[in-house]
């Protein structure tokens, strides 16, 4: 039998050296980025967002290492963030961060984002981490193979890609912006 989203939320928080209880109350995200330490503030929207992404990891089996992140972010996008801004913010960043670099895989997940359905909407209470994983993963379309990509598939793709590498980069153009108008003036 398939375990249920509690028991398998659990065992992910332990696999990834998580808190018992996610850290969803710290006041402050830690994290690396390879090898630099970074921290940002866990905001009352990144709160409400993070329980349902953590069962998204559980559900899709994507990691938790910047790859995977790109991934689930890909996938979260694509399947929509329902109203979840700190959720569609932070994805946008990571994917910004790696579809350059990694962009089969990063399409790969958005391809399966818009194929499936996520749990953004859903009631996030005891019913919900009682459902066995596997019955989950068919009610989201989790089960099926992914069919092949259509251009409408390919453009949406693009867009978000633009909107994330963007996203990330704009402190960089503008600043080399300056320093070229600075040297030309």
């Amino acid at each position: 039998m398939s375990p249920t989203l509690r028991e398998a939320r659990a065992e992910y928080f332990q696999r990834n050296g998580f808190p018992p209880d996610g850290g969803y109350q710290e006041s402050w995200v830690k994290l690396k980025l390879g090898p630099v330490p970074i921290a940002f503030p866990n905001t009352s929207a990144r709160k409400r967002a993070v329980p349902y992404h953590d069962l998204h990891h559980v559900v899709t089996g994507y990691d938790t290492d910047l790859l995977g992140e790109a991934e689930i972010g890909a996938w979260e996008i694509a399947s929509s963030c329902r109203g979840f801004g700190a959720a569609l913010y932070l994805d946008l960043q990571v994917m910004g961060f790696v579809v350059l670099a990694k962009p089969r895989e990063v399409f790969r997940a958005f391809l399966r984002g818009r194929k499936t359905e996520n749990l953004y909407g859903a009631p996030f209470d005891d019913a919900l981490l009682a459902k066995p994983v596997s019955d989950v993963q068919r009610e989201l379309g989790l089960d099926r193979e992914i069919p092949a990509a259509t251009a409408s598939d390919y453009a949406a793709f693009a867009g978000w890609s633009v909107l994330s590498v963007g996203m990330n980069f704009w402190p960089v153009v503008l600043l080399l912006g300056w320093l070229v108008g600075k040297a030309t003036a």
